[in-house]
């Protein structure tokens, strides 16, 4: 007798978790042995399609949950009550979270309930500072509490989880986004912005948009990146807006009439691929191009009093540097006039893998199944 195949969920809301759960669906879509639905909560929507039709996905549900000027309570909310409905129609036998988002704690909780297990990507990072990023620190120590199989990134990922106490596996896996960053490399992708020059300017790479980053903060890294394109005027930075009001509309005011500041929507996958390959530096809050960038040989300037990804300082791929703008000015012009000091961090070797982080996982789920067959 030939065994049903095992239905699981892969669910996601966010445009970071859209990349970086794309190679596991990819491989998941592969094997026989599963039925793996993608469900979208909706948390973000333009921008989760567009990673969708990059990797030639398609959702099976959508929540759509997506209003204007939406609170985390009514993100959690509405998640939870649609996910409850929808676990109980398709009746997973896994749930698959990446993370740290709203999406991914609700869909946690919404099988928890439900008692199913759950398997959590990116599993195990960490400040130890409550909220500080806010609410992330917080949604992926609840997520790790109700995980079976945590698939940690890295060494210190291994280690935050132990010391957490956690129950379930602990599996070292690498980061997925690896994974997504160089399928979409190898593809030769170009970032077109009217009017930036790539071969005139040493084009600084800039994403500002986390919460604890809102208000003064952002004046100072607005204020950092003018100090360093009146010192060098052979820079010019390129920041995608976020589409937020709270943070582009400040960004605006404060850049937007400089002639070599480049505000922009924000990119499609391939374009800022073809950003990161065409810039000089990277200065960003994202935790997501804190892995990405050393892939492609190019040094982080992280724009936050913390990091849940100290690997990458460690490895010496990033700097942490705050919000003060003569602290980011420093440390970029540092970077911008010695050359040794640059190679010595475009050279570093990335600790967040080596692409074949979603094999892993399926393997390891695969052997779940196998030790603990679904009823």
């Amino acid at each position: 007798m030939v065994a049903s195949p095992i239905p699981i969920c892969i669910t996601l809301g966010t445009r970071p978790e859209a990349i970086k759960l794309a190679p596991v669906i990819q491989v998941f879509q592969r094997s026989p042995q599963f039925v793996p639905y993608v469900v979208l909560t909706g948390q973000h929507r333009e921008m989760v399609t567009q990673v969708m039709n990059l990797f030639h996905l398609t959702a099976d549900r959508n929540l759509a949950i997506m209003r204007p000027k939406q609170t985390l309570t009514e993100i959690t909310c509405r998640s939870l009550q649609g996910l409850e409905q929808l676990y109980q129609e398709l009746q997973p036998k896994l749930v698959l979270v990446q993370g740290d988002t709203t999406t991914a704690f609700a869909a946690t909780l919404a099988a928890f309930y439900q008692q199913i297990p759950v398997g959590h990507v990116e599993a195990g990072l960490r400040t130890d500072h409550l909220y500080n990023p806010y609410p992330e620190e917080a949604n992926r120590r609840l997520i790790s509490q109700l995980t079976q199989l945590h698939f940690a990134p890295t060494t210190q990922a291994v280690a935050n989880l132990k010391a957490s106490g956690v129950v379930g596996g602990i599996h070292l896996t690498g980061n997925t986004v690896i994974d997504a960053l160089l399928q979409v490399a190898d593809r030769q992708p170009v970032c077109t912005v009217p009017g930036l020059d790539w071969q005139q300017y040493r084009v600084l790479l800039a994403t500002v948009h986390r919460r604890e980053n809102w208000g003064d903060p952002l004046a100072d890294i607005a204020a950092g990146f003018l100090q360093i394109l009146d010192t060098l005027p052979d820079t010019a930075l390129l920041l995608p807006l976020h589409r937020n009001p709270t943070v582009r509309e400040p960004l605006q005011t404060y850049l937007g009439k400089h002639p070599r500041v480049f505000l922009t929507e924000p990119l499609d996958y391939p374009a800022l691929v073809a950003a990161i390959k065409g810039c000089t530096l990277v200065l960003t809050d994202s935790g997501g191009l804190q892995e990405e960038a050393p892939s492609l040989g190019k040094p982080v300037l992280v724009l936050r009093e913390t990091t849940e990804r100290p690997e990458a300082v460690t490895a010496g791929t990033a700097k942490l540097v705050g919000t003060d703008a003569m602290s980011i000015a420093a440390a970029a012009l540092e970077l911008l006039n010695d050359p040794a000091a640059y190679n010595r961090m475009a050279n570093a070797i990335n600790p967040f893998g080596d692409g074949h982080a979603s094999d892993r996982i399926f393997t390891i789920v695969q052997q779940f199944f196998s030790q603990t067959p679904p009823p």
